[in-house]
């Protein structure tokens, strides 16, 4: 599919008699996939829709030779999937999802993905949005409730039932559970036909934050920190205790919930020196990632290497033991 939106835009150009964008690569077989990028990102109302975004108008103007495209998507799952298929080149996913599935676990059970990282980037935060009319004081309370937990196969997804799973309730049998996307999730929550939301992304998400704000004193977030202990007892490290800091959503607390890592993912099969440069490009300009999202300041080569059970790439490793 990567390739036929490709000739998608080249046919719309000629039948337009339109000229190409003066960053449209030059033909060149030292170019990957003709100088032409795609990067999987998420929800439209979410970080990794922003991010990318951002990421890529800077691989463009900075990566000679190539342009980039960030395509809005279901996230991690389906970023995964589509990185290890050859649909795109680049993928947002946050680490529990990437360790499944370089592990062949959990939703790619017995079926591995070839994928390695570029780096791990910022912290995304378990946020769960109550409608104070339901009547939900505790996670506990969240039983028998319709909830959201994400687009299906999305690393929000995945973690929202392992969440419930932590707090003692079944998402399949305990719940009225929806797969929405974070925009239909919170104009259902608008519209009354959801009770809670269930999701990870960097602070602020937008979506979050537009809801929060379009009926203040509507909306709750629910600490989260009593399930920290049953989710790292069952899946590991991977999930650790943060805070929801009170400046994200004008909350009046901090609020205690869980994190989890992010990461840039790509496949093995990508040149050394390409990757070298895209990973290049999120330190040599992440001022400018930071203007497009705060989280863009939240990552630092120090432990970006740190990808681990997701080997890094060759030409990222490169890059941070080049000093």
């Amino acid at each position: 599919m990567r390739r036929l939106a490709g000739v998608l835009v080249a046919l719309a150009l000629l039948a337009t008699g339109g000229c190409a964008p003066t960053a449209t690569p030059r033909a060149g077989a030292d170019l990957w996939h003709g100088g032409r990028l795609y990067i999987a990102t998420g929800n439209t109302t979410g970080v990794y829709y922003q991010f990318g975004g951002g990421y890529a108008d800077l691989v463009t103007k900075h990566v000679s030779g190539y342009e980039a495209h960030a395509e809005a998507t279901g996230a991690s799952g389906e970023n995964i999937q589509r990185v290890a298929t050859g649909d795109m080149d680049v993928a947002f996913s946050i680490a529990d999802t990437a360790a499944d599935a370089v592990a062949g676990k959990g939703a790619f059970e017995n079926k591995p993905q070839k994928v390695v990282a570029l780096a791990r980037l910022y912290r995304s935060y378990a946020q769960v949005v109550i409608r104070n009319s339901a009547h939900i004081t505790k996670f506990a309370d969240l039983r028998g409730k319709r909830i959201s937990t994400g687009s299906a196969g999305s690393g929000a997804d995945v973690f929202a039932g392992r969440l419930l799973f932590a707090g003692g309730i079944n998402p399949d049998t305990d719940i009225v559970r929806q797969r929405l996307s974070l925009p239909e999730t919170t104009k259902a929550m608008q519209a009354g036909t959801l009770d809670a939301l269930v999701f990870t992304g960097g602070l602020p998400t937008p979506g979050i934050a537009d809801l929060l704000a379009s009926a203040p004193g509507q909306y709750s977030l629910l600490p989260l920190d009593e399930l920290l202990k049953p989710l790292t007892f069952r899946y590991g490290a991977v999930y650790a205790a943060g805070k929801l800091p009170k400046s994200a959503y004008q909350t009046a607390t901090d609020i205690d919930t869980i994190v989890i890592g992010n990461l840039l993912l790509v496949s093995p099969d990508m040149p050394e020196q390409l990757a070298y440069d895209l990973t290049k490009v999120l330190f040599d300009y992440q001022v400018e990632l930071s203007r497009v999202h705060p989280e863009g300041a939240n990552y630092y080569k120090a432990d970006a290497s740190g990808t681990d059970p997701v080997p890094l790439h060759p030409g990222a490793a490169r890059f941070y033991s080049s000093g």
